[in-house]
């Protein structure tokens, strides 16, 4: 007889259909850890993922969902989340080595040919060591308690944060929710200019329109003196977590702090709507002035080749790395300049 407490899967490759589990899959949301977007069914509507085969593993105790997990597949890799967004929820009270077991089995079959398998995960699964995965711990996130209220948030931060953010105010900067095309299409144009500035590649503007369209989006755009100067994107899944997603700005106007201020509008908007939880994405210093908890992060990852070669590289490079910092800075110098001039 199959036991009924151990969880089972499925793999879902596209927006289900099916109201019933749909139903069920909001009911668990409503109540998991680190619900999030790319956890939910509007996961599948993402414009950036469809040339990568999406996919989503929901692990189930009976009828009942108890663990969500959701990936890609690309260059012969599955690669579930990233180190600043793990794509995995778990509900509040299942034993996480049995449901992280039935995510395992599941990922194999998703797997096929695939080379490595790697997950994100903002708890510790070590149970999965027993089916290969190697660990390493991340940085990881800073994490705010939206529950805690504007007023006991603001008072964690940093005292430069507190000041810029009133510094802000003063010079009179404005935040708002995008609300028309014309709005988006400047912020797009400060989008294109960034990237340039970064040396990144950018989406389209089809692509962008597209996923700023999605319901799980929203964009708030800073403006001093009647005009756009920055903009921050947040994803985001109703009454649970939202996350710092993208933030763009002019240049020429950064002296006037309006990304410390975007923030601080959207901290207070998630507040009044609901939200319990603002990830943002990482751990960096401009991140850690917003005070809040880090979050650890931890990379799972099963290497499939012959010999291992995905760990063999990640090894030899942190080695190399480790004995050019043992030498002598005067060393190092040189040693740069010969390997930037065979590049």
């Amino acid at each position: 007889m199959e036991d009924s407490t151990r969880p089972t899967w499925t793999i879902l490759h596209g927006y289900p259909d099916d109201v019933d589990l749909n139903a069920r899959w909001a009911e668990f949301l409503a109540s998991a850890d680190f619900a999030a977007h790319y956890v939910s069914p509007e996961y599948f509507r993402e414009p950036f993922f469809r040339d990568k085969r999406p996919f989503v593993v929901l692990a189930r105790q009976g009828e009942r969902i108890v663990a969500a997990l959701s990936g890609t597949h690309e260059d012969q890799q599955l690669v579930c989340g990233l180190v600043s967004r793990p794509q995995i929820c778990f509900d509040k009270t299942v034993d996480h080595a049995a449901a992280s077991d039935a995510l395992a089995a599941a990922l194999l079959q998703e797997a096929g040919s695939d080379k490595l398998i790697t997950i994100y995960s903002w708890v510790l699964l070590d149970t999965l060591s027993t089916h290969g995965y190697g660990c390493k711990q991340e940085e990881g996130v800073v994490m705010l308690d939206l529950t805690r209220g504007p007023d006991q948030l603001f008072k964690q931060f940093a005292d430069s944060r507190r000041r810029n953010i009133r510094n802000a105010i003063k010079h009179g900067i404005e935040v708002a929710i995008a609300g028309t095309r014309d709005e988006f299409e400047v912020y797009y144009e400060i989008y294109v200019d960034w990237c340039r500035r970064k040396q990144i590649a950018h989406n389209s503007l089809e692509v962008m329109e597209e996923a700023l369209g999605l319901p799980n989006r929203r964009l708030f755009l800073a403006r001093y003196q009647d005009k756009i100067i920055a903009g921050i994107i947040i994803r985001l899944y109703p009454r649970a977590m939202i996350e710092y997603a993208a933030n763009n700005s002019l240049v020429e106007y950064l002296n006037l702090r309006p990304n410390d201020l975007l923030h601080w509008r959207v901290i207070e908007w998630a507040c009044a709507e609901g939200y319990k939880q603002y990830s943002l994405g990482g751990a960096h210093l401009f991140l850690l002035r917003f005070g809040g908890s880090i979050v650890p992060v931890y990379r799972y990852r099963l290497d499939r080749t012959w010999l291992h070669r995905y760990e063999l590289k990640e090894a030899l490079g942190n080695s190399g790395r480790n004995l050019l910092n043992a030498l002598p800075a005067g060393v190092k110098t040189r040693l740069r300049k010969v390997l930037k001039r065979q590049d």
